[in-house]
């Protein structure tokens, strides 16, 4: 046998034994780690974030170990849970709007781990931003409202001030107002994201106010049983609530999120992760809707369902001008509609028409003290 054949032999053997060997040995598996606001018992917002972990967990298999971690408050707390899963994570998902600026500070400190702020809108090499346009939900709940509405008062249940909360408003009333020039929307801020007993209040005293149809921004099923109750209508939030309101729930907007947790996570196994800024809705799959209660009248229903298609399609924009705000002074001109930043990712205003009073700053999630930090 010739040196070379030898050589060329040899070295087939010895590439066949590293392929053998390297196709018995795995991966080590990603560690995922999501920070949650309140408990996915919530059956809103955190139980949403929790059925798309469970939905990347069945997608990823062995190839993901999760950790989850509930009821984390957005103050110093989160600083310290944040840096917490760092140390023993390769990617975090820090799940509410208040946690972006610890997010950030612990980025900081770990830039091989990545981090995902769900409705944040700051960005670094190994933070991503993702939030779903949940105006777009409100825009098709709002159009049902201004139509069920007897009233003509729609009661609006917000948790903080901040820009999610504040263009989900903006939008209902919009929607609603197209479709019925005298409807008008009372809004009550409890401060808190989960706190059922706040919630069941805000509904009452609402409904006390003339509204017989209630949305909410907010995490608990309080509303929506305090709606039911009152034979009055209502909205699921985050998810299906139509199990504590049969005959209140008109529909729901439902929040997404397993396909974005499973791609973002496999980024992070096939090495391909890089920060970006994903805003997604209806057209994305990430805003969905509960289905339509059979007490809509057809022609109610067909208008939401022909605006869900419109959305689906890029058709249409729930903030297309001419749009004032509530001061009166312009903001979108006719047929423009607002880059998503600054004008919607940093809303800040009630759009005209809105009688309620802009509510006083929240000082750790609002706008000025996020971009003093």
């Amino acid at each position: 046998m010739s040196k070379g054949r030898f050589s060329s032999i040899l070295k087939l053997s010895v590439l066949s034994a590293v392929l053998a060997f390297t196709s018995n040995v795995s991966a080590d598996p990603v560690k995922a780690a999501f920070v949650y606001i309140g408990p996915t018992g919530d059956h809103g917002w955190t139980y949403a974030h929790d059925e798309g972990v469970k939905y990347a967990k069945e997608k990823l298999g062995d190839d993901v170990i999760v950790t989850t971690i509930e009821n984390v408050a957005e103050n110093s707390d989160s600083e310290r849970v944040i840096t917490s899963l760092a140390r023993k994570n390769d990617i975090v998902f820090t799940t509410s709007f208040g946690y972006m600026n610890p997010t950030i500070k612990v980025a900081k400190r770990y830039p091989d781990v990545k981090f995902e702020h769900a409705t944040g809108y700051m960005l670094e090499d190994n933070v991503s931003v993702y939030s779903a346009r949940f105006y777009e939900g409100r825009h098709v709940i709002g159009k049902i409202a201004g139509r069920m509405t007897e009233s003509n008062v729609i009661g609006y249940i917000a948790s903080f001030p901040i820009p999610e909360v504040i263009r989900g408003i903006n939008s209902a009333f919009l929607a609603a107002k197209s479709v019925n020039p005298d409807v008008q929307i009372k809004v009550v801020w409890v401060y808190s994201w989960y706190d059922p007993g706040k919630e069941a209040d805000a509904a009452n005293a609402l409904i006390a106010q003339g509204a017989d149809v209630l949305m909410q921004h907010t995490d608990s099923t309080a509303a929506m049983t305090v709606a039911e109750e009152k034979g009055v209508h209502a909205f699921g939030q985050a998810s299906n609530m139509r199990e504590w309101g049969p005959n209140a729930q008109l529909t729901g907007i439902i929040n997404d999120w397993g396909p974005y947790y499973a791609d973002r996570i496999a980024a992070v196994r096939d090495g391909t992760w890089t920060s970006s800024d994903t805003f997604a809705g209806v057209q994305q799959g990430m805003v969905k809707f509960a289905p339509m209660n059979n007490n809509m009248p057809t022609e109610v229903k067909n208008e939401a369902m022909q605006a869900i298609i419109d959305l689906s399609m890029g058709a249409i924009h729930p903030f297309t001008g001419p749009i004032n705000k509530q001061d009166g002074s312009p903001w979108l001109a006719e047929g423009e509609t607002p880059p998503n930043f600054p004008d919607l990712l940093t809303m800040d205003f009630y759009v005209e028409g809105i009688d309620s009073q802009y509510p006083v700053s929240y000082t750790h999630l609002t706008l000025p003290t996020i971009l003093l930090v």
